[in-house]
């Protein structure tokens, strides 16, 4: 049983990672160790984290929509492959064992935060592109099988990526992350809700937090370019997957 003021504390920690999550992505990174630090276990901490990035994220995927910066026809390949890979990983994830997952999550959780730490800076500046858009099609199918079966930094790693292979500056990658990040999440909640692995009326509260964050987050984004947050968000993260590793432990 939740009580009644990690409602108000989850909700207001939504606010924060739903911003960082429009301009940045990661919000999970802040999401899922604060719902396991409150007690959810980690299979409905998983699936209630999904419903609230997915409110969320359609909100700065529509800000973005509505300043012309998502090419729908020509992504539709990536959507497909994207909610095939997400389907299969939140398919996979569901069936393993709980205990194995409270030492998984935290493993990843650390090797995420590392990863935005040192991948190194982007700009706005379009560049050379390694990859095809079919040819990114199987890595964006991959980058949705992990948010399908973990999810935090998922954003990042679709505009790293697409920064990187694709071509394309940080704000216009930023704006296609979100689409494809939407994609991955409406996969992810579809099948963690017919596994019964959400909590409702703690994730639909989750949601209004991280669609107020979205919103902000998302116009802060178009307006300013990425803003360098990755010292906080990896703070942020670190302290509480300190917690849940001492709170494994401890008990």
């Amino acid at each position: 049983m939740i009580e009644p003021w990690l409602y108000l504390a989850l909700t207001a920690t939504a606010v924060l990672a739903g911003f960082i999550d429009a301009i940045a992505g990661g919000g999970g990174l802040i999401t899922v160790p604060a719902l396991l630090a409150a007690g959810v276990p980690p299979l409905h901490a998983l699936g209630t984290n999904k419903i609230q990035s997915m409110f969320g994220t359609s909100v700065a995927t529509a800000n973005f929509a509505r300043a012309g910066m998502i090419e729908w026809r020509r992504n539709i390949p990536l959507v497909a492959a994207v909610f095939v890979g997400a389907s299969i990983g939140v398919l996979l994830v569901q069936a393993i064992k709980a205990d194995a997952l409270r030492i998984v999550i935290p493993v990843l959780l650390i090797a995420n935060a590392a990863y935005i730490l040192l991948s190194p800076r982007m700009s706005d500046a379009d560049a050379h592109e390694r990859l095809s858009r079919p040819a990114y099609a199987p890595l964006a199918g991959a980058i949705g099988f992990y948010d399908g079966f973990f999810g935090p930094g998922t954003g990042s790693f679709f505009a790293t990526s697409l920064v990187g292979l694709r071509g394309l500056g940080l704000t216009r990658a930023t704006a296609l992350a979100k689409l494809l990040n939407l994609t991955s999440n409406i996969a992810s909640v579809t099948f963690f809700a017919l596994g019964g692995h959400i909590l409702w009326s703690l994730g639909l509260c989750m949601a209004l937090g991280s669609m107020t964050g979205g919103w902000l987050g998302s116009h802060s984004a178009m307006r300013f370019g990425a803003k360098l947050i990755r010292p906080l968000l990896v703070v942020l993260s670190l302290a509480l997957t300190a917690r849940i590793v001492w709170s494994y432990f401890a008990g």
